[in-house]
């Protein structure tokens, strides 16, 4: 294997086990023949990748500057209040997990977040609680 596959391992593993972990990493590294801070590094710099585990939902705000000039603060501020819990943070079920990131790119739909692989947009409180709801 190349370490140009490095990435696409990554992701196999987040979408298998739901994070990646350190044994992984170290794995990788050793399939791969690189330093495990490479692996670490590659895994880490992305938003969407996690080390640590996640809920079996994972809500996604967007943090950039038209979300947040279109009222950005209100969704976080809508869904700690539906969850009672903070970003960075999972709920103790296990049912979501709550993250700020960069751009997830519904600029024209702002405020905007993104539930496991889907883009909701022009978001209100009301309207979170209906999606968040409809989660299991």
């Amino acid at each position: 294997m190349e370490r140009n596959e490095l990435l696409n391992m990554i992701k196999e593993e987040q979408a298998k086990n739901g994070s990646v972990s350190e044994g992984a990493m170290a794995d990788m590294a050793q399939i791969l023949q690189l330093p495990i801070g490479d692996v670490y590094g590659v895994t880490t710099f992305y938003s969407f990748l996690s080390t640590k585990p996640m809920g079996r939902h994972v809500i996604r705000i967007c943090k950039s500057v038209p979300c947040f000039l279109q009222d950005g603060a209100m969704v976080a501020a809508a869904i700690e209040k539906e969850l009672g819990i903070s970003p960075g943070e999972t709920t103790s079920g296990g049912r979501f997990s709550f993250e700020l990131t960069n751009c997830i790119g519904a600029c024209d739909q702002a405020p905007a977040m993104l539930v496991d692989d889907e883009v909701y947009g022009d978001l209100t409180p009301e309207k979170i609680g209906e999606i968040l709801n409809s989660f299991d």
